[in-house]
């Protein structure tokens, strides 16, 4: 049995609590021993870190420490998956870099808050995408810093909105790649529970989760 992890917290206008209790009971359902946190300080407990075979993190803004990031860091380089979406994972702890780097991207702006934009499906044979088509959300979209280095899996074109300059812009909203041995999975989908009433949006999210466990 594959044991997993969510930790959530941060900013509640992200509803973390409310997105982890959507897909714990999927990945319960998939077979996963599931443990959940409300505290970052299971980033310090190094056995248990080891121990698992994904980490969820859904923990917006908030801040963390040398020694929790160094937990973290480790444990995915050393194999554990570690997986997310939106702000839980896109926009935590946004004074580190290092954790910056792990994910690949870090949040910047959703112009025009929440809109109707279109998700392009730009991989068609990866198994996170495999099977979906290009769809529509009604949500924050996001626009990222992003490490190009990631492989990526769907995208979003920005219009004209509140700055016409990026309009025509392309810019990944799910993407996957590895910390050390470790792979990494993330979507700026998800910006509150609703999002994932979205069948492809779940879909994507919860793929990411399964592709990333050890």
């Amino acid at each position: 049995m594959k044991k997993m992890m969510f930790v959530w917290g941060g900013w509640n206008g992200h509803e973390p609590k409310q997105c982890v209790d959507i897909f714990a009971p999927l990945m319960r359902d998939a077979g996963y021993d599931v443990e959940i946190y409300d505290n970052l300080d299971i980033y310090l407990n190094t056995e248990k870190m080891l121990s698992y075979d994904l980490i969820c993190q859904v923990w917006t803004m908030g801040k963390i420490t040398g020694e929790q990031l160094k937990g973290l860091s480790e444990a995915v380089a050393s194999g554990v998956g570690f997986a997310g979406w939106h702000g839980g994972m896109g926009d935590s702890f946004r004074e580190s870099t290092d954790y910056q780097f792990i994910v690949g991207g870090q949040w910047v702006a959703h112009p025009g808050g929440v809109i109707d934009y279109t998700v392009q499906i730009t991989d068609h044979i990866d198994p996170i995408t495999a099977g979906l088509s290009d769809f529509a959300m009604h949500s924050e979209q996001y626009y990222m810093h992003v490490d190009p280095g990631n492989h990526v899996l769907a995208t979003t074109t920005f219009g004209a909105q509140l700055h016409p300059w990026i309009s025509g812009t392309v810019m990944p909203v799910a993407w996957k790649r590895l910390w050390g041995q470790g792979k990494v999975f993330y979507t700026s989908l998800g910006h509150v529970a609703k999002d994932f009433e979205v069948y492809e949006a779940r879909e994507i999210a919860r793929r990411g989760l399964w592709w990333a466990t050890r």
